[in-house]
């Protein structure tokens, strides 16, 4: 198998696994919580985004990164990160500005991911991303999942916040 071959086959399974893990023990979970309760643990999902600013770094990642791939992708994820942290906030404040936020949070975050991908792919981007390798093929997947699964939720039981 070629590296993209396993790039990808990394990539494929580990969606897979945590849409598996997600709607059989997650979702169940969280839809017998109160939707504003449910909404702050799916936004913390996102907060941790901020680990997307190791594709700025030198050695983690091969120097060879084209930067105008690596900026936007580390700058939207940590961009994410604080809107996710925002939206934390209002919704433990019970602030009807929480499920709005939520939203924005989701969207900015999953365009974030689909420029990656997209952009990621056009530049097989595998072959620079060295130590970084794990963020795309495990962590990448997961954060995909929970974007679904928040529109899912907020079209689903976002007008039952209050």
């Amino acid at each position: 198998m070629t590296p993209f071959q396993i790039f990808g086959l990394q990539f494929a399974l580990s969606f897979i696994l945590y849409f598996m893990v997600v709607k059989r023990y997650v979702m169940p979970k969280l839809l017998s919580m109160p939707a504003l309760d449910a909404f702050i643990v799916l936004a913390f999902t996102q907060v941790f985004r901020y680990i997307g600013l190791i594709f700025l770094v030198p050695g983690v990642v091969s120097g060879d990164l084209p930067q105008a791939w690596a900026g936007p992708v580390a700058y939207g994820d940590l961009a994410t990160t604080v809107l996710a942290l925002i939206t934390i906030v209002l919704l433990w404040n019970r602030s009807r500005a929480g499920v709005a936020m939520l939203w924005l949070t989701n969207i900015v975050g999953l365009i974030d991911l689909l420029n990656a991908l997209f952009q990621g792919a056009s530049i097989n981007v595998s072959v620079y991303l060295n130590a970084a390798w794990y963020i795309p093929t495990f962590v990448v997947p997961a954060l995909l999942v929970f974007h679904w699964y928040i529109f899912k939720m907020l079209i689903k039981r976002g007008k039952e916040s209050f």
